[in-house]
């Protein structure tokens, strides 16, 4: 992906990383699901479930999959403001804390810890408390 100019970002927002919790996100959600269906299914015939628990139960299984959209839409906008945190860096002057490394942004890389600049001079940043972007 080109962000501004000539310039690159390359997105390595650990894919593996982020399908781990979504796999951990399904697996839990899964996992709701079939218990809830199976105590429906098992429930005595002679002493069904209360229906203010089942209403109660209902009730968590929908706000699950609420916070299960809040956080697949948080998500999303994270990576819009990295992305755009990216292109305000690329073509500027990068200084690290200590003023050791300095150069012009050429290319970011975007990780699951925030951004990584990479410097013309070949040096990698990552770009955090300290550093001084001019």
């Amino acid at each position: 992906m080109v962000v501004g100019g000539t310039s690159g970002v390359s997105n390595q927002t650990t894919a593996a990383g982020s399908q781990a919790a979504s796999n951990t996100m399904n697996v839990d959600y899964d996992t709701f699901l079939k218990l809830l269906i199976a105590q429906m299914k098992n429930q005595d015939p002679t002493d069904p479930m209360d229906p203010t628990q089942q209403v109660a139960q209902l009730a968590t299984f929908s706000q699950v999959e609420q916070t299960i959209q809040t956080n697949k839409n948080l998500e999303n906008l994270l990576s819009s403001s990295a992305l755009s945190e990216a292109d305000a860096v690329i073509g500027r002057t990068l200084t690290t804390a200590d003023g050791a490394i300095s150069g012009k942004v050429e290319q970011v890389r975007l990780n699951s810890g925030g951004i990584t600049a990479i410097l013309d001079t070949g040096d990698e940043v990552e770009v955090s408390a300290g550093v001084t972007i001019k």
